[in-house]
């Protein structure tokens, strides 16, 4: 057994300790080229100046970005206030052609300082749920948040901020055509499925967003304030892994 899998399963209290099928890992995609993307930084200045540009004009203009514009418009969006109270964007990390896509909802402070998602104690939690269903960061695995930046004192979000970066975390799932998206945490639950359901009443099914399975689970950071629900997370993480295994390979 691996043996990042078995200490995370002691910490989590959980046993017997079941084996998953032995899964050769995807090759991280070689990341294209990165282009110059002065276009797609003038444009998001243009929105935010003028307030004829329409929602459904800047949807449409992110929808046919390319990976290099779509980091571009992130790095410099002004589409809400939140880009003046953080420290930079968190765009996310991981392979660009995963089959698993993971969402949370927000940048914390550690995000906000290092410019990437899932970071500080959180993050080592969340390696260790991926270590006990045998995945890696970055190993076709691909973390990203419903916010690119920090709400001030990690505050819930908002409706009118997320509104204005859902197109983006689109985009990214359109770009990167996970098989399965696990969203972490009530906000990216509730904004992914357009619902102000419980994560409690959303376990255990597989719902979907733009098409893809989705399925949810606690966000780590809570799973650090409430231990006992570690245990129902490693049955969402078992319930992901199962629901993979049943999917077909990606087109």
């Amino acid at each position: 057994m691996n043996p990042r899998r078995a200490l995370f399963l002691e910490e989590m209290g959980l046993t017997p300790l079941w084996r998953l099928k032995d899964r050769d890992a995807a090759a991280p995609a070689e990341e294209a080229p990165q282009r110059v993307a002065a276009a797609s930084v003038a444009a998001a200045s243009a929105d935010a100046a003028s307030p004829t540009v329409s929602a459904e004009d800047r949807a449409g203009r992110i929808a046919r970005m390319d990976w290099g514009e779509l980091k571009a418009e992130v790095a410099a969006c002004t589409a809400c206030g939140l880009r003046k109270t953080c420290t930079q964007t968190v765009f996310g990390v991981g392979d660009e052609q995963a089959d698993w896509l993971l969402v949370g909802e927000a940048p914390g402070a550690e995000e906000d300082a290092r410019g990437e998602p899932f970071v500080g104690q959180a993050g080592k939690l969340l390696d260790g749920m991926l270590a006990g269903i045998e995945l890696k960061r970055g190993e076709n695995v691909y973390i990203a948040n419903v916010l690119k930046c920090r709400p001030p004192g990690n505050r819930n979000p908002e409706h009118a901020e997320v509104e204005r970066c859902s197109p983006l975390l689109l985009r990214q799932v359109e770009l990167i055509r996970p098989r399965l998206i696990l969203a972490m945490g009530r906000f990216a639950c509730q904004t992914l499925l357009a619902t102000d359901a419980s994560i409690a009443s959303l376990r255990g099914r597989v719902h979907r967003y733009q098409g893809v399975p989705l399925i949810v689970t606690y966000h780590p950071a809570y799973l650090l304030r409430n231990l006992p629900d570690k245990a129902k997370a490693w049955e969402d993480l078992c319930f992901a892994r199962r629901t993979m295994a049943d999917l077909g390979a990606k087109a």
